[in-house]
């Protein structure tokens, strides 16, 4: 059986507000296997772009955070890759189109 080319793994994002620590996404879990394709969809402020966020190493500085769970790509869990490592893999393994890309 082939292994997933991304899988996500009880993936928990928190943000830091002024009234404390909320959870944005909560034990979420899936598997993309080679030669599929994922959209996320849901309302607005639902937690689509903190997800595409965590899973390319971008999520705000010092205001999110991944709580708990993994990122695996390709075999590689990308929740304890270094930045340096990251910044090899974004744009050459995977990569974003931001909803507004020209702003």
């Amino acid at each position: 059986m082939t292994a997933p080319l991304l899988s996500v793994q009880n993936l928990r994002i928190e943000l830091k507000t002024r009234a404390g620590v909320a959870p944005v996404i909560d034990d979420l879990s899936f598997d993309l296997m080679p030669g599929e394709n994922i959209s996320f969809v849901g309302e607005s402020g639902c937690g689509k772009s903190m997800t595409a966020l965590a899973i390319m190493g971008l999520l705000p500085e010092g205001i999110g955070r991944i709580a708990s769970g993994k990122i695996v790509l390709d075999g590689e869990d990308l929740t304890t890759a270094s930045e340096s490592r990251l910044r090899d893999i974004r744009g050459n393994d995977i990569g974003m189109i931001f909803q507004e890309p020209m702003t």
